[in-house]
């Protein structure tokens, strides 16, 4: 009798489990609708194939760097580990999580995130630190960069954090249950409308323009890191015209490359080498790169790259090519439905999340 107590209460337990599991699943949101960022950190699990340079940043990363194109046009393989209001931390730790799996020769770090240390939004942290696969890495992460009301454990059960979405469930949530969609191209985020800029407020004078100690020891242990495992760090500024980026910062970072012999590209600074034309390669006003201007910046990026020791094209590798086929035909089908779309409603842009 005290046997087949134990083996029911076994066996209610696992079911308990079971169920518990399908129902934290089901409540966790999917970013399959406007708010797609959520799913870029988790696709990176999904790759069969190794990447000799690594992106890592916020929104300045995952949109002005096409992939697809450092492939096509260069032979060179990439992947953006960016999300939207990545911190600095959360970046460290990001490569330190992607050193589980490869290690490439270049990483590309986005350095507007040094100038905002502290999170603002817990829904950032979400899609950054939710999409990471359990390690040290990730327990660091959340450690590191959880505000104040967040609670490690509900990282750990995120049921105990999404049990109220029971009331805003949506058909996503039902659809996805099993398997997302893919919706970034090797982590780059594509938008084909275009919303010409416009003027920004001026910017404010601060008191204190110096870094956080907290990024710059952060972005000293990711150069450090890159260092012991033989990968080349760069630093790149991304061409937007907003946030502001002042002087005193670019000369801070500037002075830090210098100092450790590192490379620094800003590209707003290039901008005109570039090519990058603000009435038509923007989708937001000046914010963020469209496809036209991130295929700009990738061809650009692809000349400085090839140089690199260690950088190679690979498009002679039959195994790489044939999973890189596969990625340009997405690729290209995305890029043309969206032209389409956008063409139609005369590239108005439609706002998503916005950093």
């Amino acid at each position: 009798m005290k046997k087949k107590t134990i083996f029911l209460l076994s066996g209610l337990m696992a079911l308990s489990l079971v169920i518990l599991g399908g129902l934290q699943h089901l409540l966790v949101p999917k970013y399959m609708g406007l708010v797609v960022e959520g799913s870029f950190i988790e696709e990176y699990y999904e790759e069969t194939t190794p990447h000799d340079v690594l992106i890592l940043g916020n929104c300045e990363a995952y949109e002005n760097i096409s992939p697809a194109v450092l492939w096509r046009e260069y032979g060179i393989t990439s992947y953006i580990r960016g999300s939207a209001n990545q911190l600095i931390a959360q970046s460290y730790y990001l490569l330190e999580d992607t050193l589980r799996y490869e290690t490439p020769k270049a990483v590309i770090f986005s350095i507007s995130a040094v100038q905002q240390f502290d999170q603002e939004n817990e829904s950032y942290n979400r899609m950054t630190m939710d999409g990471m696969r359990w390690s040290m890495s990730k327990w660091n992460a959340i450690m590191a960069t959880k505000m104040e009301e967040e609670h490690m454990i509900e990282y750990l059960f995120p049921i105990l954090r999404f049990h109220s979405r029971f009331s805003e469930l949506e058909a996503d949530d039902f659809t996805y249950y099993w398997k997302k969609n893919k919706v970034s191209h090797n982590g780059y985020y594509m938008r084909a409308d275009i919303r010409a800029a416009e003027e920004f407020p001026s910017a404010r004078r601060r008191a204190d323009y110096s870094f956080d100690p907290r990024s710059m020891e952060y972005l000293e242990k990711m150069r450090l890191l890159c260092e012991e495992k033989g990968i080349q760090l760069i630093l790149m500024k991304a061409p937007s015209l907003y946030p502001v980026w002042y002087d005193q910062w670019e000369e801070q970072m500037v002075s830090y490359a210098d100092s450790h012999d590192l490379l620094y590209v800003n590209c707003y600074a290039d901008r005109e080498k570039i090519g990058i034309d603000y009435s038509h390669d923007t989708y937001d006003k000046g914010l963020h790169m469209n496809v036209y201007g991130a295929e700009k910046m990738s061809l650009y990026w692809g000349e400085i790259l090839k140089e690199l020791p260690g950088i190679e094209d690979h498009r002679e590798d039959p195994e790489i090519s044939v999973a890189w086929e596969e990625k340009l035909w997405y690729y290209d089908t995305m890029k043309a439905e969206q032209e389409a779309e956008f063409a139609e409603k005369g590239y108005l842009s439609q706002f998503y999340l916005e950093e």
